[in-house]
């Protein structure tokens, strides 16, 4: 058995790029952050915040939802799987990619900065779409 599952939540670092082919397929490709708070060792060294960014590219239905919803700096929880393709330039030289290929796209409600060290471990994705403004509640 094997498994690649990828679950990434962070901030988007650009506004996503989406393309339209002629086959009716639409792609969307978008950068993302995600950060490990920097602290302190019990013989006084310090370890700097590690920031990492992933290539995110997702299809279909979640490729026009990012297009309609996902903005630079958005906070967003992702599932989906690594891929690795390469390619080679037009000067012959190999190029690796690592991608994420993302099923699932949510906005997550990380709060503030600021609110972080005040608030419970109670962070929970959202729906997909914000909610509609006629709704009664």
């Amino acid at each position: 058995m094997s498994l690649n599952k990828v679950i990434l939540i962070g901030n988007t670092g650009k506004d996503p790029e989406v393309r339209y082919f002629d086959s009716g397929i639409c792609v969307a490709s978008f950068t993302l952050a995600t950060s490990e708070r920097g602290y302190t060792l019990s013989n006084g060294t310090q370890v700097p915040e590690r920031t990492e960014w992933h290539n995110v590219v997702c299809k279909g239905d979640q490729a026009k939802f990012v297009e309609k919803w996902v903005k630079k700096g958005s906070s967003v929880y992702i599932e989906g799987k690594i891929r690795y393709r390469q390619y080679e330039t037009k000067q012959g030289e190999k190029r690796y990619i690592t991608e994420i290929h993302a099923d699932k796209v949510e906005f997550f409600n990380l709060g503030s900065r600021r609110e972080e060290g005040q608030r419970s471990n109670n962070t929970q994705p959202v729906q997909s779409e914000p909610p509609k403004e006629d709704l009664p509640f």
